[in-house]
C-alpha cells in the first residue's frame, strides 16, 4: 500500500519533474510532466490472449497465487509497531499480481469511501497497481492522476498489472514480437536519472531490473497532490534514505504510543536486491521469476507467472549454480530462518521502546527529554520496515538484510538506554509492563482498533460502490464483459 508524507515545518520540497521517456538531468525547477496524447496506453490485459497467448496465460497464472494471509495474525507485534496507522488495521502478505486491484479494494486501510471525494487514501494509493494508471498520467497529466481521494480512480484503474506496465505494446518492435521494455511512469524515469541510470542509457539487463522498479521500491507521497516520489536523492541504502527524509522533514505517521515521527517502509525490493550478491552480479528480477522457457514444440518465450525459482529450478538457479536443488533449498531455508530471527529481535526491542516512551509521556516527560530517544526509534523502526517490507531480500540479498537489522537492534537499544534515564528521572519503576499482545485481536484491542465495525463499512463499500465503479468501466470499455 502506498504510504503518506506529512510535511514537517520547514515544508514540502519541491516536486522535480521531468519530459516523457527522455533521459535527462532533472533540475528542482522543472515541472511535472504534462498530459500527453502521443503517449497511448492499452491497458486492457485481455486485449493481448489472442497475439500473445503464452505470455497472457502466464500472467494469468499468477492468479494461482490467490491465498490471503493476514500478516497482522502471524505476527501481533505489528499491530503495535504500526500504531496509529492504517497498516496496524488490516495487513495481508501479498499475493499474485492478477489481484492488485481486488486487493487495493478490499484491504481495510483503502477505508469505505461513498463517493469520488471520500476516503482516507488519496489517488496515489492506485499508483503501482495496473496499466490504467499510466494512460491516466497520459490523458490527465500528473497533477490531474494524483490529485484527490482515492475514490476518484474506482471505476478508472480496473485493470491489474499486466502487459501495458512494461511494454510500449503499441510500438512497431512489440508488434514484431519484441520486448520494447517501457517505463510509462514519469515519477520513475526522474528517480533512475537522480541515481545517473537514465533508463534510455541501460543496457536491455538494467532496463529489465529498472522496469520492475515500477512498483517494487520504496517510496513516498509528497506535496499537495500526494505524488509518489523516490526517495533517491542521496542514494538507495536504508542509510541514504533515511537522511534524505530526515533532511527534508517527513514522517509517515505520529506513533499513537511513544508520539515518534515514523517512516513507513514500502516493498524496498529494487534497492535491497541491487546492493546484494544477485544485483551486483547482473542477475535480475527477470532472470529468477520470469526465465525464459520451451513448450513442447520447442518455441521458446519468457514466462509471466512471476513464480518462484524454485519452480523452474533448471531455467533459474541452474544457470548459475552448480549444487542441487534440494542444497540450495536448504541454504535459502538457512538464511530466511536467521533473517527472521534477527527481526523478531528488533521487533521485541521496538514494541517495549514504544510503551515505555508512552510511560515516559505519562510521568510527565518533556519533549527536549525524549527528543533524542524518539529519533532512535524513529532510525530502528525504519530499518526494520525496510527489512521486513522487502518481498524476498532473504534470498535476494541476505548480507544487506542481517546489516540493516543488526543496525536498527543497535538503534533500539539507544533508544531504550535513553528511555531507562528518562523513566527513572521521573521515578517510574521498570520493567514497563507489556499489555498481552499475543494475538491480532488482542493487540488492536490494546491499540484501540474497532476492526469489526471497519469491516462491516468496508463490506458496505464492496457491495455499493464497487459495483457501480465496474458498471462504469464496463461502459468505457476499459474491462471486457
Amino acid at each position: 500500500m502506498a504510504k503518506q508524507k506529512l510535511t514537517s515545518l520547514l515544508g514540502t520540497v519541491a516536486l522535480i519533474g521531468g519530459g516523457w521517456f527522455a533521459a535527462q538531468n532533472v533540475m528542482a525547477e522543472e515541472q511535472k510532466a504534462e498530459a500527453n496524447p502521443n503517449v497511448v496506453i492499452q491497458s486492457n490485459n485481455q486485449q493481448f490472449a489472442e497475439k500473445y497467448p503464452l505470455q497472457f496465460n502466464g500472467w494469468k497464472a499468477t492468479s494461482e497465487s490467490d491465498e490471503i494471509v493476514s500478516a497482522l495474525e502471524e505476527d501481533p507485534r505489528m499491530v503495535v509497531l504500526w500504531g496509529g496507522y492504517l497498516f496496524s488495521h488490516d495487513y495481508n502478505k501479498p499475493r499474485g499480481h492478477f489481484y492488485a486491484i481486488k486487493d487495493v479494494r478490499e484491504i481495510l486501510r483503502t477505508g469505505a469511501p461513498t463517493g469520488p471525494n471520500d476516503g482516507p487514501q488519496p489517488m496515489a494509493c492506485w499508483t503501482c497497481k495496473g496499466p490504467d494508471v499510466p494512460r491516466l498520467i497520459a490523458e490527465w497529466g500528473e497533477d490531474g492522476y494524483f490529485s484527490g481521494k482515492w475514490a476518484k480512480g474506482g471505476a478508472e484503474v480496473v485493470n491489474s498489472i499486466g502487459c501495458a506496465d512494461c511494454h510500449d505494446t503499441t510500438s512497431a518492435d512489440f508488434a514484431e514480437g519484441k520486448p520494447a521494455l517501457r517505463i510509462a511512469r514519469p515519477h520513475v524515469l526522474r528517480a533512475l536519472d537522480k541515481i545517473g541510470e537514465p533508463f534510455a542509457n541501460l543496457d536491455k539487463t538494467d532496463q529489465r531490473a529498472a522496469v520492475c522498479a515500477n512498483c517494487h521500491v520504496e517510496y513516498y507521497f509528497a506535496g499537495d497532490t500526494k505524488a509518489v516520489t523516490f526517495p533517491w536523492d542521496k542514494g538507495t541504502t536504508v542509510d541514504q534514505i533515511e537522511t534524505y527524509y530526515d533532511e527534508i522533514g517527513f514522517h509517515d505517521w505520529i506513533h499513537s504510543l511513544s508520539k515518534a515521527p515514523m517512516l513507513k517502509a514500502q516493498h524496498p525490493d529494487f534497492e535491497i536486491w541491487s546492493a546484494g550478491m544477485h544485483g551486483k552480479n547482473g542477475v535480475t528480477c527477470i532472470d529468477c521469476h520470469m526465465p525464459k522457457t520451451q513448450t513442447a514444440d520447442g518455441k521458446v518465450f519468457t514466462d509471466h507467472k512471476i513464480g518462484n525459482p524454485f519452480d523452474a529450478f533448471e531455467n533459474t538457479c541452474a544457470n548459475c549454480h552448480d549444487q542441487s536443488k534440494e542444497k540450495l533449498q536448504g541454504i535459502v531455508a538457512s538464511r530466511k530462518h536467521e533473517v527472521k530471527d534477527v527481526m523478531v529481535r528488533l521487533e521485541d526491542q521496538l514494541v517495549q521502546a514504544h510503551f515505555e516512551a508512552k510511560a515516559a509521556w505519562d510521568a510527565g516527560a518533556s519533549e527536549d527529554e525524549m527528543k533524542s530517544a524518539l529519533q532512535d526509534i524513529r532510525h530502528a523502526q525504519w530499518r526494520w520496515d525496510y527489512a521486513a517490507a522487502s518481498h524476498g531480500g532473504y534470498m535476494h540479498a541476505p548480507d544487506v538484510m542481517l546489516r540493516v537489522l543488526g543496525t536498527g537492534i543497535d538503534k533500539a537499544g539507544d533508544a531504550r538506554v535513553k528511555l531507562a534515564r528518562v523513566l527513572s528521572a521521573h521515578h517510574v519503576g521498570q520493567p514497563v509492563v507489556i499489555p498481552d499482545i499475543s494475538t491480532k485481536e488482542k493487540a488492536q484491542a490494546v491499540m484501540g482498533i474497532d476492526y469489526e465495525k471497519e469491516k462491516k463499512a468496508k463490506d458496505e463499500f464492496l457491495k455499493t460502490l464497487v459495483p457501480q465503479w465496474d458498471k462504469e468501466a464496463k461502459e468505457k470499455g476499459l474491462i471486457s464483459e
